[in-house]
């Protein structure tokens, strides 16, 4: 139990709560790394110490039902563990599963680095479906009050984040540059008359690229559009309010916010398997697997410093950043005795220091 002790100092500083708190969270972590699932029953069992199964399942469950996460410190503690420089580019973007009757919805909003957009701050949407402009608002205004000195590149988003008031958002008030792919029937109007997207780019050929020279009118604001004929033959459209040469480029790299769901889920943490309905349970249930994101994340990169990882076939790398420091972790935890040097090693990448 000692190294929970360490974890335990380890993470104080950082977050500033409470010790059993911080304790708790050094258990989750063991035992998240250990079992690979939120589910509460099969985390229940990769808790340490002597208590009895079923005190562990309390424990979690009040916890979640309980204790109120101050995100903002977690957001700041997210950036400050991973290092990442500024400007910062941001990504927003929806994930969903459906267990039973209920349908989690949640709305994230990370910033992108080596690959992998990190959550900062997230909303538990009560509908299906796409967000709505306030909600979207919102996430953004809070992300501004937690980082008020904040350099922002720019923003990326997908088809989803459209509208007449959320680009009048964009421009007057958040007043940052943004990436936004849009529609194929999406009306684009020079002034003299108004096309739909993919009549605009009709003429382009697989692979290749056009920006056009002028700016057009989009819900009812003038920007940039840039377009790409992927190889599929579909239509890759991306608005801009600056920067239009850069716009495919920087769009790319909204895909950081797809790795990020993966690895929550299917591809990492199964969040999918969680079986809690509850908006808050759900949003502190997330909290934590952030924090656990970042060590398995930050452990593969210093992995990634000390041998290469091996390469498939077909030039990819067999395993990504994350699921070789989440292995990585994995085997130290389940065997602490074994691995004592190497537990000293991870547990530095724990901290921001």
């Amino acid at each position: 139990m000692h190294q929970i002790t360490l974890i335990q100092k380890t993470l104080q500083p950082h977050l500033g709560w409470h010790g059993a708190r911080v304790k708790f969270l050094a258990l989750f972590l063991v035992a998240l790394f250990r079992v690979k699932t939120v589910n509460l029953s099969e985390l229940a069992t990769g808790f340490m110490g002597q208590a009895k199964l079923e005190s562990h399942y309390k424990r979690l469950q009040r916890f979640l039902g309980g204790f109120e996460l101050d995100y903002a410190t977690l957001a700041r503690f997210v950036v400050g563990l991973m290092d990442i420089p500024q400007p910062w580019v941001l990504s927003v973007d929806r994930t969903t599963w459906e267990f039973g009757d209920c349908v989690v919805n949640v709305l994230m909003l990370g910033v992108v680095h080596n690959g992998v957009a990190f959550p900062l701050l997230w909303r538990m949407l009560d509908q299906k479906g796409n967000s709505n402009t306030g909600e979207r608002v919102d996430l953004l205004e809070e992300f501004f009050e937690v980082f008020p000195n904040a350099e922002v590149d720019y923003l990326t988003a997908d088809r989803e984040f459209l509208g007449k008031d959320w680009f009048e958002y964009l421009f007057e008030q958040a007043a940052v540059e943004f990436r936004i792919r849009i529609r194929e029937s999406d009306k684009l109007d020079d002034g003299r008359k108004s096309l739909k997207a993919k009549v605009v780019f009709s003429h382009l050929q697989p692979n290749q690229q056009q920006i056009l020279r002028h700016r057009h009118q989009l819900w009812g604001h003038w920007v940039y559009v840039a377009a790409l004929r992927l190889e599929d033959g579909k239509l890759l459209m991306v608005v801009t309010n600056h920067r239009p040469r850069q716009a495919i480029a920087d769009y790319a790299k909204r895909w950081g916010i797809e790795t990020l769901f993966g690895c929550l889920k299917t591809r990492g943490f199964c969040l999918e398997s969680t079986h809690l309905k509850d908006p808050e349970r759900l949003s502190r249930m997330i909290g934590l697997l952030t924090i656990a994101l970042c060590w398995a994340f930050r452990t593969g990169e210093w992995l990634a410093q000390q041998r290469s990882i091996p390469l498939k076939k077909q030039g990819r790398k067999a395993k990504s950043t994350f699921r070789d420091g989440l292995d990585y972790l994995r085997r130290i935890l389940l065997n602490l005795e074994l691995f004592a040097d190497e537990f000293f090693h991870v547990l530095q990448l724990l901290s921001c220091t």
